[in-house]
């Protein structure tokens, strides 16, 4: 089925899932929006992310997608249940996609997640941890500094790692061997965050099980894209084109070649252009 596979994030976090899907389902057409006038979503309060959430997902569904990708863990924590309940497409998020992978890679059963203040307050990740595996201990971290260096594309200088380092200091001295980037945002970090927590801890970024994920479903609802294709991906930011430009083809090594400028709701008031 030729419809579009669309994907809606707080920024360009949500082009780590993005990039991961587009490897494994390289016949699938991708329409992404990241909402960077209003990012980061993770101190927001819940009404605000719900609102948010909802207006790129009305834009979307203008658009005729055959599946909604929530890109984002704080949106996912707070609006997930409810959009499946209200539409007849499949969604999937990212929360229990990156747990299962957690669960998979850990020997002690001792796990770590880092995320924004939204997504470490709702206990996302520890209750759909612990609703696989009862027996897991995990520990919490909010790191609300990471989005900004992410989205202003700071995240290589040296001030980075020391950001990071101040942020991962409640840590040390945990004996956790796996550690969820439960914003995906953060992937942009990992070699920073790598550096920091050292090689012998395992870094989860829910990208390649989400997708994995999205395939399944797409097969089982016989909704997969079939045949010789290359599809063309369209790109909005509620913010700066330049600025998403810069990030989303340094991380999508390139693949970005439309990007267009979205108005949504009071976004006009937070544009960085």
């Amino acid at each position: 089925m030729k419809r579009p596979i669309g994907i809606i994030d707080s920024g360009v976090g949500g082009l780590t899932v993005a990039k991961e899907i587009a490897r494994q389902l390289p016949k699938e057409e991708m329409i992404y929006i990241g909402d960077t006038a209003r990012c980061p979503y993770g101190s927001r309060p819940s009404q605000e992310v719900r609102a948010f959430t909802w207006e790129m997902i009305e834009r979307l569904l203008d658009e005729n997608i055959k599946m909604l990708v929530i890109a984002c863990n704080t949106a996912t924590a707070v609006v997930l249940e409810e959009v499946r309940e209200a539409l007849s497409i499949p969604v999937v998020g990212v929360v229990q996609p990156g747990a299962i992978a957690a669960l998979k890679v850990t020997t002690r059963n001792h796990i770590a997640v880092i995320g924004t203040e939204g997504t470490v307050t709702s206990g996302a990740y520890v209750k759909a941890l612990e609703m696989i595996n009862e027996k897991v201990k995990v520990e919490s971290l909010a790191c609300p500094a990471f989005v900004p260096l992410v989205e202003q594309g700071t995240y290589n200088r040296e001030e980075t790692y020391k950001i990071v380092k101040k942020s991962l200091d409640p840590l040390f001295g945990v004996s956790f061997d796996t550690l969820i980037l439960g914003c995906t945002h953060y992937p942009l970090l990992h070699d920073v965050i790598q550096s920091v927590v050292g090689d012998h801890i395992s870094l989860i970024s829910s990208g390649e099980e989400t997708a994995r994920e999205v395939s399944t479903i797409l097969n089982y609802k016989e909704l997969l894209c079939t045949g010789i294709r290359t599809p063309r991906h369209t790109f909005y930011t509620t913010g700066s084109t330049k600025r998403f430009a810069a990030i989303a083809n340094r991380w999508m090594e390139g693949a970005v070649t439309e990007i267009s400028k979205l108005s949504l709701g009071n976004t006009a008031s937070f544009s960085m252009e």
